[in-house]
């Protein structure tokens, strides 16, 4: 058993610390979410989802396909989300333990589709990403030691149009690193062919691929208050797996949330929140995030800035938000 050095009663600060809300204010904010799952609610836009949310006790209007998400289910889900789970890497040296207000880890950003290639000095040329930048970049990330995952960086755009651009997005990457792979932006209708394609490499071991998934997946909710179809199936196979989800809200406050960082926190929260009891309700204890690339909106400019201020800001509430229910976060910028 191990011995705790620290006295009864203190409350001992390892490095820098940085408290944006009280446990009251972190209370409110959930409280008010809960206002919003009831009044105006979420709005659902796959059949199958709805269902699932109805048979578990959910208010389901199909007309207007809203669904009312009573805080009992909420609670529920909660209790079966696990604080802690492993991303399983090719390499076994590179598995990475997400967990509840443990270590931080770094990934790349994405998903560009653009690229700027050097021509001669002083002079580059900016041209459109294709798969073969994906399988450099994956090696180079597993080159970088501060890179713990390698998450989608560009998009295959010499695959656009062709009907199988998201799927050479998971096999190029699967195969050119050592690292967990994190996909960004799924097409749901696909998550069946990304499978295969993880059991492929276990040698078709179903219970091999469900213990130790060599992929996770984010997936974003549509700002504000939605579960776009596409959402739906992503959260819902991917939890049938045991594929780790990442519910990412990239709300924009003063354009798709409120102008107020606590309300664009609330609008934040219920997404998200959503995202995780369909999960949970799928399937529970399948491993989940809490994510965040929500933002400002730049009124002059018509953007959503990753490297604003207001960013940094939210994505600090972001994380207090996941430590208040017990769940790995993940945030955009750096």
């Amino acid at each position: 058993m191990a011995k705790c050095n620290a006295f009864a009663a203190t409350k001992a600060l390892n490095g820098v610390e940085f408290e944006l809300f009280t446990q009251d204010e972190l209370k409110a904010i959930h409280e008010a979410t809960m206002d919003v799952f009831m009044e105006p609610g979420i709005q659902v836009s796959d059949a199958n989802a709805r269902a699932v949310f109805k048979a578990n006790g959910c208010e389901v209007d199909e007309k207007t396909q809203v669904v009312k998400i009573p805080e009992f289910v909420v609670r529920r889900a909660l209790q079966t989300a696990p604080s802690r789970f492993t991303l399983w890497a090719r390499n076994k040296k590179y598995n990475t333990v997400m967990e509840c207000g443990g270590k931080v880890h770094w990934t790349c950003f994405g998903t560009g589709v653009k690229m700027t290639n050097y021509v001669a000095p002083g002079k580059y040329e900016t041209v459109d990403s294709v798969e073969q930048d994906i399988a450099d970049i994956a090696k180079l990330c597993d080159w970088a030691e501060n890179i713990d995952y390698f998450s989608l960086p560009v998009s295959a755009r010499d695959w656009a149009g062709k009907g199988a651009q998201d799927v050479h997005e998971v096999f190029t990457p699967l195969t050119s690193t050592e690292k967990h792979y994190h996909d960004i932006d799924p097409v749901g209708e696909n998550v069946e062919t990304y499978w295969e394609i993880i059991k492929a490499y276990y040698g078709g071991n179903e219970d091999e691929a469900v213990k130790k998934p060599i992929m996770s997946m984010l997936v974003c909710p549509t700002s504000p208050l939605e579960l776009s179809s596409n959402a739906c199936q992503v959260i819902m196979k991917g939890a049938q797996r045991g594929m780790p989800v990442n519910v990412l809200s990239m709300a924009m406050s003063g354009g798709s949330a409120p102008v107020y960082l606590a309300g664009t926190l609330v609008t934040h929260n219920a997404e998200v929140l959503a995202g995780i009891v369909l999960a949970q309700i799928t399937n529970p204890g399948a491993p989940v995030y809490y994510g965040s690339s929500t933002t400002t909106f730049d009124l002059k400019m018509g953007t959503a800035p990753v490297g604003s201020p207001e960013l940094g800001l939210i994505s600090a509430g972001v994380s207090k938000l996941a430590k208040f229910y017990g769940l790995p976060a993940f945030v955009a910028g750096a």
